[in-house]
């Protein structure tokens, strides 16, 4: 099984949404990418379609923006 992918920059909101989303569907069935500390994987994340962060992609390539932490403009820095 393909797993979700979740996007986010390190922020109180992202990290609150983070442990939320693996409390909810469980760290083996989600990938955890921190775009402050993983920039090479911006243009993946803009390339599902993320425009903002905290943002899950789920394994059928569904983009769930999650709260407001920042823009990708912001990420991107």
């Amino acid at each position: 099984m393909k797993k979700s992918v979740f996007y986010h920059a390190g922020c109180p909101v992202c990290v609150s949404a983070e442990h939320d989303i693996i409390s909810l569907i469980g760290l083996d069935n989600v990938e955890i990418v921190h775009l402050g500390d993983n920039k090479e994987r911006i243009a993946e994340a803009e390339k599902a379609g993320i425009q903002s962060v905290p943002a899950l992609v789920t394994p059928t390539g569904n983009v769930l923006h999650i709260n407001f932490g920042a823009s990708m403009e912001e990420v991107k820095g």
